[in-house]
């Protein structure tokens, strides 16, 4: 019976063991090298738009601050990406906590929110 598998780069057919998936350790190179790069670029897109948020953040809070309630406005009008956070919880009072590293956020039903540096 004939060998049926392919290279998954450049579908060339395998030969030798059975659980190999590339003809070649360049095909395997430039396969990871490959995937690397889609998830690099798809985690430095992310990652900027995280850290322009807690550039936002930081600079409505400043150095010398570690909590702020503001208008929810001032925030949207700084162009600050609600939908990024670095993790969330729900505290005690059953309200949801946001995170993007050291800062936390709270949105309040009257559309106040209260940032708060962490650490």
């Amino acid at each position: 019976m004939a060998d049926q598998r392919q290279c998954r780069l450049c579908k060339q057919p395998i030969s030798g063991r059975a659980d190999k998936i590339f003809c070649s350790a360049t095909c395997k190179s430039q396969y990871h090298i490959k995937l690397n790069k889609v998830t690099m670029n798809a985690s430095e897109r992310i990652d900027k738009i995280l850290h322009r948020n807690r550039s936002i953040l930081f600079e409505i809070i400043g150095k010398n601050t570690s909590q702020k309630r503001i208008e929810r406005q001032e925030l949207d009008a700084k162009k600050f990406n609600w939908q990024y956070i670095t993790h969330y919880h729900i505290n005690t009072h059953n309200k949801l906590v946001n995170y993007i590293y050291d800062f936390s956020w709270m949105i309040f039903s009257d559309q106040k929110v209260l940032i708060k540096k962490v650490g």
